[in-house]
């Protein structure tokens, strides 16, 4: 079978009126406002120079502390349950397997990225460590406390993988290595290997070499976008944020060239206006250098600049996740599938037997990141319920039971005989 590269396309319709996939002239952010000069640059944390005691959960309502890493980091919500350092639970899931430690400043992100709740035109509504994240609150807390708890649980932590995540930031760089020597000279990283997921902006070569001579395994870069054109537009000129495609893509270069093959990947966020045919032929790319792709479906992040735009549409990002897992991890290639003049995925390029044992297994629809120790197809990174509710789960952070494989062939529209999924099958299992 041969690869359709969609020229000309006519938007194919599914419903009344409606898209079954999100076009690129729908997809386009707010402009990003002026702020005023003293919310800016973490103005008001640093004049009022609360000191920080301990873990800091967001609050809305009283002075942020000002917090510092390499002193603190941030963590998603669910590492913070699973470290035990905050009461709740996760829906269907035992929290999470890797354990993500976000930089933070009061200046924080120099960044504008539209989708992104982290966003520096947020600076006026939000202090930095205020903001939310993929849907949750990052709560802060001090490095030296994370790795304590981390230290002291040895071989018993339920952690698969540690992930540093970089800012833009001018100590963001000199800051990594900070983090990554405190923990290094506690844990052994044979035991919870390290993930970084690098700031590209303001890294050159050497930063990539050093991260991995200190002990990390893993190199990924948030390309997001999947397209030059959709970076430029949500994250470089466009909204006035200083990411530029060539250099992520040269650092991408650097890391495929210093960790070596399979150590290295990009991160990619469906449905901000691209095709099928244009993402599934970035995930060949990154492939044939030898890396992975990690797949983030899109949903409108509150207080974003891309807020108002609707998520991904299921029936998308599901042919889209099963084609990017037979792409990474079955040697199916994007040019052995068929696209159609929309260029969306009508063909996967390999027999209906061989499909079909790859949907009812389930991996292709869970979460897609860095692997745990469980098979290097199942990712540590489940970032539970980080892009969508657990009402409409888009990525799976748990290994999916009977009723969501016919809720799966619901929206990719492959219902078993006798077997078609009806809305409310699941609701029996929200109290599991």
């Amino acid at each position: 079978m041969t690869c359709l590269k969609p020229e000309g396309i006519q938007p194919a319709k599914a419903g009344i009126g409606e898209l079954d996939y999100n076009e690129f002239s729908r997809m386009q952010p707010r402009e990003p406002g002026a702020t005023p000069a003293a919310a800016r640059n973490g103005g008001p944390v640093k004049a009022n120079d609360v000191a920080p005691d301990g873990l800091y959960w967001p609050k809305y309502n009283i002075m942020t502390p000002n917090m510092r890493s390499p002193d603190y980091v941030q963590m998603s919500t669910a590492a913070a349950i699973t470290l035990g350092l905050v009461p709740g639970k996760m829906h269907r899931c035992g929290c999470t397997r890797c354990l993500n430690l976000l930089l933070t400043y009061p200046e924080g992100c120099r960044a504008n990225c539209a989708y992104c709740g982290l966003a520096r035109h947020r600076e006026a509504e939000r202090d930095y460590a205020d903001r939310n994240f993929i849907r949750v609150d990052w709560p802060a807390v001090p490095m030296e406390e994370v790795v304590d708890i981390v230290a002291r649980d040895g071989e018993a932590s339920p952690f698969h993988r540690m992930c540093i995540s970089m800012i833009t930031h001018p100590n963001s760089d000199e800051d990594t290595v900070t983090v990554l020597k405190r923990w290094t000279d506690r844990i052994d990283p044979s035991a919870i290997p390290i993930s970084i997921l690098s700031n590209p902006t303001t890294m050159t070569r050497g930063d990539v070499a050093r991260l991995h001579d200190m002990g990390s395994d893993i190199f990924t870069v948030a390309l997001d976008a999947a397209t030059p054109e959709i970076f430029d537009r949500t994250r470089g000129k466009g909204v006035q944020s200083p990411h530029n495609w060539k250099k992520y893509w040269e650092i991408l270069l650097d890391a495929k060239d210093i960790f070596g093959s399979r150590k290295f990947g990009a991160h990619i966020i469906v449905g901000m206006g691209e095709t099928e045919w244009e993402v599934l032929n970035l995930v060949q790319e990154i492939v044939d250098l030898g890396g992975h792709s990690h797949m983030f479906c899109f949903f409108p992040e509150k207080g974003s600049l891309m807020d108002h735009l609707p998520a991904t549409p299921r029936d998308q990002w599901r042919r889209v996740q099963l084609a990017r897992y037979l792409i990474d991890y079955c040697d199916v290639r994007a040019d052995h599938m068929r696209f159609d003049e929309a260029g969306r995925v009508i063909d996967f390029g390999i027999p209906s037997a061989e499909l079909d044992a790859v949907i009812d297994s389930g991996i292709a629809f869970r979460t897609s990141g860095c692997p745990g120790k469980f098979a290097e197809d199942i990712s540590a990174c489940d970032r539970p319920y980080g892009d969508s509710p657990p009402s409409d789960i888009a990525s799976y952070p748990f290994a999916l039971k009977d009723v969501d494989i016919r809720k799966v062939r619901s929206q990719l529209s492959m219902d078993r005989p006798g077997e078609r999924y009806e809305p409310g099958d699941e609701f029996d299992l929200f109290d599991d």
